[in-house]
């Protein structure tokens, strides 16, 4: 299995059982959402739904197309969750002792633009920094 082949099923394990969970236990989700969104309940439970199609688009074999709309599509859900996960750094700061601590925090937000990149390039969207050969 080539490297971005490994990278799309990765992402397709990861954002399948993120989605799941967003919709099976969405507490933990709803905490974190920023008090200028809107309706937060729907907002995680859509979400979760995003993120589950973006991993069945990722998955597919036959429909290249589908995988590299699965990729940008997946890139900016990554990029629209960030804000809820510089909330839930706030909100762990504000309880000192009890919260997950910067060390935590600090690279989970250091890794959002990765995260994007990864799901652009393992859905084939782009090829920065390889070229195809």
């Amino acid at each position: 299995m080539s490297w971005r082949g490994g990278a799309r099923w990765l992402l397709v394990a990861f954002y399948a059982v993120a989605g799941a969970l967003h919709l099976i236990a969405p507490h933990p989700f709803v905490s974190i959402v920023p008090r200028w969104v809107p309706a937060p309940d729907l907002v995680v439970a859509l979400t979760g739904v995003a993120e589950l199609l973006g991993a069945a688009g990722l998955a597919q074999a036959r429909y290249p197309a589908l995988r590299r709309a699965a990729g940008w599509g997946l890139a900016l859900y990554a990029l629209c969750v960030w804000p809820a996960n510089y909330q839930h750094m706030l909100i762990d700061l504000a309880r000192p002792g009890r919260g997950l601590p910067l060390a935590y925090h600090v690279p989970r937000l250091a890794a959002q633009p990765l995260l994007i990149w990864l799901a652009l390039w393992a859905g084939a969207a782009i090829d920065w920094p390889f070229r195809r050969r």
